[in-house]
């Protein structure tokens, strides 16, 4: 009899742990709201407030694509509370590119413009799709995409929520050719030549 309420006891704490793992996200919080650490006194709404996005009132497109971030390192305030915030700024032309939100989903809605978007999942199907003013487009967690303004003469802006208030940006092309990855293991992953990844690095370092 013991045996088998051990094995049954190993068989739960293994599907809790499966389960745990699975839905993995940021903690849950006991309190209303999180205060930074060493503060134990309450904080009036400044510290609900985030004023970091009226750069964009009343203001031209940048040269560039340009994100203004509202996620928990520019707004103390998220600690805890599993949400941010990402304002893309999209001139003609311009492209975000590939990369991956380790630690959450990406719900993307267009304000303006128009763009392009997609995502590759882990079969390497590609999904794309062309997003008009209105529309939102959700990226899964973890996997590649992308967005780019395609439109030859107006810019776009867009708005992306998060699940968390960290979600993390990993730039592809950044973490694989502007690392510390010997060239050689570059060169046999993409199977092409030393000369290739070294224009490639210093054409990202330009």
């Amino acid at each position: 009899m013991a045996s088998v309420i051990t094995t049954f006891l190993f068989i739960a704490f293994v599907s809790f742990t499966l389960v745990k793992v699975a839905f993995a996200s940021d903690p849950d919080i006991l309190t209303d709201y999180v205060l930074p650490p060493n503060t134990t006194t309450a904080t009036d709404a400044s510290y609900f407030t985030y004023t970091g996005v009226r750069s964009i009132v009343n203001t031209t497109y940048p040269s560039k694509f340009t994100v203004i971030k509202a996620s928990l390192k520019e707004f103390p305030g998220l600690l805890g509370q599993s949400v941010s915030y990402a304002i893309l700024q999209f001139p003609v032309g311009s492209l975000n590119p590939l990369h991956i939100h380790p630690r959450a989903t990406e719900l993307l809605f267009v304000i303006a413009g128009s763009l392009q978007v997609g995502f590759v999942d882990t079969t390497n199907t590609l999904f794309s799709q062309k997003l008009e003013t209105g529309d939102m487009f959700v990226f899964p967690k973890g996997l590649v995409h992308y967005q780019y303004n395609a439109n030859g003469t107006e810019p776009a802006l867009a708005v992306s929520a998060f699940g968390s208030a960290s979600a993390g940006t990993q730039s592809i092309a950044n973490s694989v050719f502007n690392s510390t990855i010997y060239e050689g293991i570059l060169a046999e992953s993409f199977k092409t030549s030393a000369d290739v990844i070294e224009k490639i690095e210093s054409g990202l370092k330009s």
